[in-house]
């Protein structure tokens, strides 16, 4: 059996076009899995993770424990709202005595950039970012990517527009990794206050008039606001940036071709994106969510397997 070149799913820059390619292919098995009546498979029986989540996640968290679960894996589940580092613990110590209860594996969703390699040089256990700060959200860019996969048949040619708050997201960044990887073209679309500087180097286009944007791409992948990160304001309201930004059934209208819409979640209706939007058959946003079971089951089941090697 082929494996993954890491040991550690980190960040997407650590992985290579065939790590990502024997991740679809795994995926694709248990997706397969997944809409059986019977949804489970005693692949990890033996296997114990720790989600260690020190930021608040729903969707993220689900979709890592249902993975978990429906691979067999003894599960616990750590919030870092009622734990000891709450009384000042620090992350070594909260892990290294969770790790003493023999935990094979931690997913890891930290507020500080480079959380999740820090753990990796200091305690023994496969380690899974599910994100860390404004750095890296790997997971979900693979389930983003498969999505487009199972769209149209392939990545590579494919032209993606990454609309919204290009600055403060893990998503975008991760995103625009993986894409480039699979030889898709990208483009980043928003405000100037809310595009990085250095993002030229990453060898993606810009562009700050999202109709220009819609009409370049294949697919638009619309990003929420992330409120939570701005320390300053980065646009005058959230009524002006929905109306720069904002995708409507009007201005898809509007286009002359079809598009693919996507969305990370959670959404912020009525900014980024309408409802009507949301909910059209242009949107595979509830495909990228049941995609995102099927990839966290294949990352996890593809690291899992180098402990048991």
């Amino acid at each position: 059996m082929s494996t993954l070149s890491v040991d550690h799913l980190l960040g997407i820059k650590q992985l290579t076009k065939a790590d990502i390619q024997l991740i679809f292919e795994t995926a694709d098995h248990f997706k397969e899995v997944i809409n059986r009546p019977i949804k489970k498979v005693p692949s990890l029986r033996d296997i114990t993770i720790a989600n260690l989540f020190f930021e608040n996640s729903t969707r993220t968290k689900l979709s890592f424990e249902i993975a978990q679960k429906r691979l067999s894996a003894d599960v616990i589940n750590f919030s870092a709202s009622q734990s000891s580092l709450k009384k000042g613990e620090t992350l070594i110590d909260t892990v290294n005595n969770i790790l003493s209860m023999k935990v094979d594996m931690v997913v890891m969703r930290h507020p500080k950039p480079g959380a999740a390699e820090f753990l990796q040089q200091h305690v023994d256990a496969r380690i899974i970012n599910a994100g860390d700060g404004a750095h890296e959200h790997p997971t979900q860019a693979l389930l983003d990517a498969y999505s487009i996969r199972e769209k149209f048949g392939s990545v590579a040619g494919k032209k993606v527009a990454i609309v919204g708050d290009i600055l403060h997201s893990r998503v975008a960044l991760s995103n625009i990794f993986a894409l480039k990887l699979l030889g898709a073209e990208v483009l980043v679309c928003g405000p100037k206050s809310l595009i990085p500087k250095y993002i030229h180097e990453l060898g993606v286009a810009v562009e700050t008039n999202l109709k220009t944007a819609l009409q370049w791409c294949d697919v638009a992948n619309m990003l929420r606001v992330q409120n939570e990160r701005m320390d300053v304001r980065y646009f005058p309201t959230v009524r002006e940036y929905a109306k720069q930004y904002g995708l409507t059934k009007a201005i898809l209208d509007d286009l002359n071709k079809p598009i693919v819409i996507m969305h990370p979640g959670p959404i912020n209706r009525g900014v980024e994106i309408t409802s009507e939007v949301a909910d059209s058959k242009d949107a595979i946003i509830l495909d990228q969510v049941e995609n995102g079971v099927a990839i966290r089951m294949a990352v996890t089941y593809l690291l899992a397997s180098k402990i048991k090697a």
